[in-house]
């Protein structure tokens, strides 16, 4: 259930085409023609949760919003089993996880037909503790290994193109934690040779070998991912448990700040938003939002409200403005689309009617999927909601975010159905 620092844009790709040719008897006179070509910019990977850039923001291009009346069609759908994982995309091939049958799955599925490359599936709990239950962390690709975190704390490293076992971890037991009430669901980060997670605690993996490297105090756990930043020249980790949020070195996992940022039902879910020297973070159940600067010693709380209070999927960030769903998924209907100045905290704007939605960012547009299934895309705006598009895309309940790759969109319901479609092109 459940930023790279900067809101990069890639840039544009050229192709170059040289037309020489002769003119006249015995002296030769040659010139040069170069047309540059602009291609469609498309995003080859999102190999972990919330993409290359860490950010949900894709700098893909090239795909239209003139949707068929009757909806897109579906390229392909496959049953993944119970869960809420997302997806990860590299080299055509799709890794994500679900529970069926008292097991839960690693799929590896080639993402242009949905057809079933390897699965590793294993004994887990479900963890069905008032929703569906399943993995929520999203696979984590580098390199030739895949990096699975299952609902119950079983980490594991697999060769990404055969499925086989390269190490795995029992967090229950290595971190001497018990099993969370939300379950393990912090999709794994890496950070030059190190695997860092939260469930706990903190902890640092050789990616390699799965050796520990090293692990915080205890603390009541969060379902966030990690984040790192560069401070002063120094390689520091933010992340948001149930307690609040930490900074610790990256390197020994010395805490070096930490302020109190409680939910009522230990429920921080989200992933803090790192931008130069501030550190946004956002909880549900009427907490609310806050911003908060580090000096390298402290973090010093630029404001705090209770006008983003996501409940479990991260707001996006893209130019000046954060976008998120303001509301907790057991009031769906009153759960608004909201537009905020990461600067000042003031609202821009709001937009009912998604539920406890998801969204991810591609060439300055949301790209919305509702609680219920509704696949929308809206203008990245402060101005006001813009709607641009909507299609039929999925049933059920729907809170994992959707991803954009290559002009195809894959997303996923609670339930386990898995869908691609392919978007029109410009």
């Amino acid at each position: 259930m459940p930023l790279s620092l900067e809101q990069g844009r890639q840039p544009p790709i050229f192709l170059y085409n040289y037309h020489m040719h002769t003119i006249q008897k015995t002296t030769s006179i040659i010139a040069v023609f170069v047309a540059c070509l602009t291609v469609p910019l498309q995003a080859a990977d999102w190999p972990n949760w919330m993409g290359p850039t860490l950010n949900g923001v894709s700098a893909e291009s090239g795909w239209s919003t003139d949707w068929p009346q009757d909806g897109l069609p579906v390229r392909w759908s496959k049953e993944i089993g119970t869960g809420f994982s997302s997806v990860s995309i590299v080299d055509g091939l799709l890794y994500s996880m679900g529970h069926a049958d008292g097991k839960e799955t690693v799929w590896c599925l080639n993402a242009d037909d949905g057809t079933v490359v390897w699965s590793h599936s294993y004994p887990a709990e479900l963890n069905a503790n008032l929703y569906e239950g399943g993995p929520g962390a999203t696979p984590t690709i580098d390199g030739e290994y895949v990096y699975t975190l299952s609902v119950d704390g079983r980490l594991i490293c697999l060769q990404r193109k055969t499925g086989k076992v390269v190490w795995e971890q029992n967090l229950q037991q290595e971190l001497g934690v018990p099993l969370h009430e939300w379950g393990f669901n912090s999709s794994p980060l890496i950070l030059g040779k190190q695997l860092i997670l939260q469930g706990g605690r903190i902890v640092s993996f050789d990616k390699l070998s799965g050796k520990k490297l090293w692990q915080t105090d205890k603390h009541t756990a969060g379902y966030g991912a990690v984040r790192s930043f560069t401070h002063d020249g120094e390689s520091l980790l933010a992340s948001l448990d149930c307690d609040g949020l930490r900074i610790s070195r990256s390197d020994d996992a010395t805490e070096v700040a930490f302020t109190p940022w409680k939910s009522p039902f230990r429920t921080n879910s989200t992933t803090p938003i790192i931008y130069g020297n501030r550190i946004y973070i956002s909880t549900g159940y009427n907490v609310g939002c806050g911003l908060f600067e580090f000096n390298g010693k402290a973090l010093k709380e630029i404001y705090s409200n209770k006008q983003m209070r996501n409940h479990f999927n991260n707001s996006i960030l893209l130019n000046g403005n954060l976008y998120g769903m303001d509301g907790n998924s057991n009031l769906g209907r009153v759960v608004t689309l909201t537009c905020m100045d990461f600067d000042t905290g003031d609202v821009k704007w709001k937009q009912r009617g998604l539920g406890c939605g998801s969204l991810m960012v591609a060439d300055e547009k949301l790209l919305i999927l509702s609680e219920k299934g509704e696949l929308v895309v809206a203008k990245a705006s402060g101005e006001s909601f813009e709607e641009l598009a909507r299609s039929k895309f999925l049933t059920g309940r729907c809170w994992t975010v959707p991803v954009l790759l290559n002009g195809k969109v894959y997303g996923r319901n609670a339930a386990g159905r898995l869908v691609c479609v392919e978007l029109p092109r410009n």
